[in-house]
Parts: structure tokens; C-alpha cells; sequence
């Protein structure tokens, strides 16, 4: 979950585009309670690119906090971003 100035600043697609370049698999979707919401599978340095930049996000975002949680991998084949 990603806290902050994160909805309407091109943040999901920023993911995905990193999530691409990298070979990530999971999602990114806008959640009610104004967070962006997101999933990463794939080799550990690889999520850890992305979980470093939604600590900061795009220009426009104001990241507050990102609270990350390791789970069990979904098995996902590509990034999906929810609009």
C-alpha cells in the first residue's frame, strides 16, 4: 500500500512501465481510501526496484509511507494496471 499523493499522478503506470523494464509480474490499482495498491513478483533485486521507487513515485506523487508486506507469489505473468 502506497500512502500519500498517489492517485492522478500517473503513479500505476510509472509502475508498470518500471515493472516492464525489469520483467516484474503483479498489479496496480487506486483504492478507495485514496492509496495506490500494489503487487510484485519476480527476482528479489527486480521487486526491490520498485518497492525503492514507490517509496518516491513520479514527480508529481507525495509519498507519505508504503507499508510492504512479503506473500506468497500469485503466480502472475505480467503487470496489470487497474484504471
Amino acid at each position: 500500500m502506497i500512502h500519500g499523493r498517489v492517485q492522478g499522478v500517473y503513479f500505476r503506470d510509472s509502475l508498470r512501465r518500471l515493472a516492464d523494464e525489469h520483467g516484474v509480474a503483479g498489479w496496480a490499482r487506486n483504492a478507495a481510501d485514496g492509496t495506490v495498491e500494489a503487487v510484485f513478483e519476480g527476482e528479489d533485486d527486480a521487486v526491490e526496484r520498485l518497492v525503492s521507487f514507490a517509496q518516491t513515485g513520479p514527480p508529481e506523487a507525495r509519498v507519505s509511507d508504503v507499508d510492504v508486506h512479503e506473500e506468497e507469489p500469485e503466480g502472475l505473468s505480467d503487470f496489470s494496471v487497474s484504471w
